[in-house]
């Protein structure tokens, strides 16, 4: 099996109401070489196809149930066609620079990918649509391994991948909870998205 699936999608994007969005006559095209900021919510959009902070924050929250105050010191950029970035901070302006921040989510297709990055950085806020792994199967997925796990009975698509890690002292209820990264789930299987330069060995 092909264990290259670092750049799919398969998360849906969720539908926010922000009012009335403009109809894609009265927006402007991306410029895919420079970084422009997400507008506040649908309606005061003026780019088309670029999504919302508002839509941007209730994908999070509906994926993965990691709250909008997550992101509330955080600004988001779109760069390039559909690959968002996340900033910290609200007085930059980063229109002339090359990279910022991290990347956090692929959009502008069906389905919305998030990177590996956000989700090692934001993923241990996730509620739902987490799958744990057991150290085989994580040492697996890390190596960018696809593999059967028949077990899980969540929702397929994008799943943020975790790996309890060994308690520490007999006193501790449970292990510290290890973010690997993102796994598309489809018919059983999990597929490691983790990027070929950042495989390793756990």
């Amino acid at each position: 099996m092909s264990d290259d699936h670092s750049d799919a999608d398969d998360a849906p994007p969720i539908a926010t109401d922000g009012g009335s969005s403009p109809s894609a006559d009265d927006l402007d095209e991306n410029v895919s070489h420079r970084f422009d900021r997400l507008a506040p919510t649908d309606a005061e959009r003026t780019v088309e196809g670029r999504p919302s902070r508002a839509t941007v924050l209730s994908w999070w929250e509906e994926r993965f149930g990691i709250p909008p105050a997550t992101f509330e010191n955080h600004t988001f950029w779109e760069k390039g066609n559909g690959k968002l970035w996340v900033l910290a901070g609200d007085d930059a302006d980063p229109s002339e620079v090359e990279a910022m921040g991290a990347t956090v989510l692929r959009t502008r297709q069906e389905h919305w990918k998030p990177t590996t990055d956000a989700v090692q950085r934001f993923g241990h806020l996730a509620t739902k649509n987490v799958i744990d792994l057991d150290l085989a199967e994580a040492e697996r997925f890390a190596a960018g391994e696809d593999q059967d796990i028949e077990r899980w009975d969540g929702d397929w698509g994008y799943l943020i991948a975790a790996h309890e890690l060994p308690r520490e002292t007999a006193d501790d209820a449970d292990g510290e909870r290890a973010i690997l990264g993102v796994g598309l789930y489809v018919h059983g299987e999990l597929r490691s998205t983790v990027p070929k330069g950042r495989r390793r060995d756990l």
